[in-house]
């Protein structure tokens, strides 16, 4: 019979920490919001970081890794996301050099368009009409 590996030490001492707020009502109570505010925070600030070249979506995927902590919901949702994103990083290792070329190019235009589109109307700067008024002058 083969013995199930054994889970790293700090990750006994979280759960065992856990388990001793939860054993008191008031602990259980208290943590659940705990959980539920610092999730929510840490997901609202990758939400409104997604359109900018930045970690917006591992902001994301961090406050439902805080939310599965307590709830089950964003335990489910957490398994979905990352298998689904090991599923992609298979299917583009699997591709030809051309394929995955190409993707980070349509991923690179993909960014610039939202960095240019952001700095254009959230601070009023056109990055493309600021280079091509420099080429025609200089």
């Amino acid at each position: 019979m083969q013995e199930r590996p054994r889970r790293p030490r700090w990750r006994e001492r979280i759960s065992l920490t856990l388990d001793l707020i939860r054993a008191n009502p008031t602990g259980r109570i208290a943590l659940k919001i705990f959980i539920a505010i610092a999730g929510a925070l840490v997901v609202t600030i990758g939400i409104a970081l997604i359109p900018l070249p930045g970690p917006g979506w591992l902001l994301v995927i961090g406050g439902l890794g805080i939310w599965a902590v307590e709830y089950h919901w964003a335990r489910r949702l957490l398994g979905f996301t990352r298998r689904h994103v090991h599923g992609w990083t298979r299917w583009v290792t699997r591709q030809s050099l051309l394929v995955r070329i190409v993707l980070g190019s349509v991923g690179l235009v993909f960014v610039g368009a939202v960095v240019w589109l952001s700095l254009k109307y959230s601070l009023g700067i056109d990055v493309v009409a600021e280079a091509m008024h420099y080429l025609a002058t200089h």
